[in-house]
């Protein structure tokens, strides 16, 4: 499976500790692809409907409806926890705009 940044999967996020967010959710995929495509793992962030004014959530619209993109709950998974592609965030309906610029810098061994 092709996984690449700014998609969304529904991602099984269990078995969880403390006050992870818990079962199974949609989740953006924020690594860059040179690591998405060379590696098994991914950096994904959780995605809600519950809006809550944190300033670690940046709202964005996915398949219709309002959601926030829940920051402070960034983890890297195995690709096998990924069960499904639900779609792609638009960026340029998304309110990304510090988030947009990301860029992580991967080395991969040669």
């Amino acid at each position: 499976m092709a996984i690449n940044r700014f998609e969304v999967y529904l991602v099984n996020l269990d078995p969880t500790v403390g006050r992870e967010i818990k079962k199974t959710r949609p989740c953006l995929v924020i690594s860059p692809d040179e690591m998405n495509h060379n590696i098994k793992t991914v950096i994904v962030t959780p995605m809600t409907t519950k809006g809550r004014s944190y300033p670690t959530r940046a709202e964005c619209r996915f398949k219709g409806r309002d959601a926030q993109i829940v920051l402070d709950q960034i983890r890297t998974v195995d690709n096998g926890r990924m069960i499904r592609k639900l779609g792609r965030i638009d960026k340029r309906t998304s309110y990304l705009p510090r988030f947009r610029n990301m860029t992580l810098k991967v080395s991969l061994p040669t």
